[in-house]
């Protein structure tokens, strides 16, 4: 052997051993790096350091099987045990089937036998942590995780929220396959998506559709939130979740509750979450969360053990021509500002009553659900922009979120904020007309002009159209009132009075939370 061939080889053995260490060395350092980083900065570490794992968007020959690939072995299926205790009892569904439950709910049997459930989740960290649906791992006394390679763990929970139907487990395992999280800001209405889960009694399945719609509201969480054994027809209890639904009609059935919708890049867009459906079986529409709000919360969950939640301190009308009509402004997009909360971010930041919120942080917003949604990605201390109309004339506001407790007692209540319990009502009203008081027979009253899905009022069955002649003894005329009314809440009952659009008359209590 020459003295070059030898030099030649030495180099090579030197480069090798080399590059292990090096390779040893910064899986060390990685583990560490982790401590302390939320979900987005733990995946870029990931990405940055392999970038073999970057997909290229293959829509324009429709052809998904690279994106399928990469997404496939970070969806997981999920399955659950209950007693008998927390799953059986033979109550029947208090509001029938026009959205057939979630779609990875669990039976409940007429026997001692344990119930079975199933759903799916999504590897979001290769140290276990997965993301999943508050409904598929609520009230269960045992969490399993089914890995792609057909290992199974035990899980357990590290948080859940009612509230955006999310739920974050972990099982103990490393170096597991992770879905790189998107952005759903970014998500377009008609782009193509891929639904990845574990379907009815199928193994991983997936299926691809487009965009259907953004930011839905379906009122499916508020009907979740009610435990069927304490229902109580003449007291539902109200509502303070978020819905900002990503609609897709990629075919999505029971068992994919808690799955992945990814963009045809393969990354992560929203957690499959529900279906609109009379069958319980896929009838063209899914709906999925938001993977910016899943972020948040996960983060949330991981940080403080719980979900942080910042408030503007305002009730608001979601503007359309029914409801500007009523308000007599020729505004018909945007959300008008009813009231603000004493003391709160929008009081102090200058926001008034009558005001229309148009922008946040510089993006329109029309829709409640898209406000609220941008809203609980927020925690108390940050700071927002909001862009008002206000006298024809667009004014920019900076407000610096406050907590709910902080809300509340800006209100000077014991009791819930008005401004809370305005929305958990979900309705808007409007003066009534002097004849319609003769009519009635009747010296105050405001009508309802619009009533939110899943709110208090659609749970009531209030409809549009209803007088509400006064809320907790005093007489409401106006939005004003209604709101002073309300501060008057004690002991968290409400009570309110009024006359149905076919002319009867009632009354009744509820509690508020």
């Amino acid at each position: 052997m020459t003295n070059n061939m030898k030099k030649i080889g030495m180099s090579l053995l030197t480069a090798f051993v080399g590059g292990a260490i090096a390779v040893g060395a910064y899986k060390l350092l990685e583990d560490k790096s982790f401590q302390g980083m939320g979900l987005d900065d733990r995946q870029k570490v990931y990405f940055a350091n392999n970038p073999s794992s970057e997909i290229i968007s293959s829509t324009g020959a429709l052809d998904f099987t690279q994106a399928a690939a990469a997404v496939s072995p970070g969806v997981v299926h999920v399955r659950t045990t209950y007693n008998r205790s927390a799953s059986s009892g033979g109550y029947a569904d208090p509001f029938g089937d026009m959205f057939e439950d979630f779609f990875g709910r669990r039976s409940r049997p007429q026997s001692n036998t344990p119930a079975m459930g199933k759903g799916s989740g999504v590897i979001v960290t290769g140290d276990g942590y997965i993301m999943t649906n508050n409904h598929v791992v609520e009230d269960a006394d045992k969490i399993e995780v089914i890995l792609t390679d057909k290992r199974v763990l035990q899980a357990k929970v590290i948080g859940r929220d009612k509230n955006t139907d999310l739920a974050l487990i972990k099982i103990d395992a490393n170096n597991l396959p992770i879905v790189k999280l998107g952005n759903s800001d970014d998500v377009r209405v008609g782009e193509w998506v891929l639904a990845v889960g574990y379907p009815l009694t199928l193994e991983s399945t997936v299926t691809a559709g487009i965009v259907s719609a953004k930011a839905r509201s379906i009122g499916i969480l508020a009907q979740d939130q009610i435990n069927p054994r304490d229902y109580d027809p003449e007291n539902p209890p109200v509502n303070s979740s978020i819905e900002s639904f990503i609609q897709t009609d990629a075919v999505i059935n029971r068992g994919n509750s808690g799955g992945a919708l990814v963009n045809a890049k393969g990354e992560l867009i929203g957690i499959n979450s529900a279906i609109a459906s009379r069958s319980g079986v896929y009838e063209g529409y899914g709906f999925a969360i938001p993977v910016n709000l899943a972020k948040k919360v996960m983060d949330d969950f991981i940080k403080y053990g719980e979900v942080k939640r910042g408030f503007i301190g305002v009730t608001f009308q979601e503007l359309n021509a029914d409801v500007a009509e009523s308000l007599k402004i020729k505004e018909i997009n945007g959300l008008y500002v009813s009231s603000t909360v004493d003391g709160g971010a929008a009081a102090t930041a200058g926001i008034k009553k009558g005001d229309i919120i148009k922008k946040l942080n510089g993006d329109n917003v029309i829709t409640s659900s898209e406000l609220q949604e941008k809203i609980g990605r927020m925690r108390p201390g940050d700071k927002v922009q909001l862009t008002v109309l206000r006298d024809g004339d667009l004014k920019t506001f900076n407000l610096t979120l406050k907590g709910a407790e902080a809300n509340k007692l800006a209100s000077n209540n014991s009791s819930v904020a008005s401004s809370e319990i305005m929305n958990t009502l979900g309705a808007t009203f409007s003066p009534l007309k002097d004849a319609d008081k003769k009519k009635y027979g009747v010296s105050s009253g405001v009508i309802v002009n619009s009533v939110a899905p899943g709110k208090a009022f659609d749970m009531y069955e209030v409809p549009k159209g209803t007088i509400i002649t006064g809320i907790n003894g005093r007489g409401v005329n106006n939005t004003d009132q209604v709101n002073a009314a309300l501060s008057a809440t004690k002991n968290n009952m409400l009570s309110i009075q009024g006359i149905t659009p076919d002319g009867g008359q009632f009354r009744f209590t509820f509690p508020v939370k």
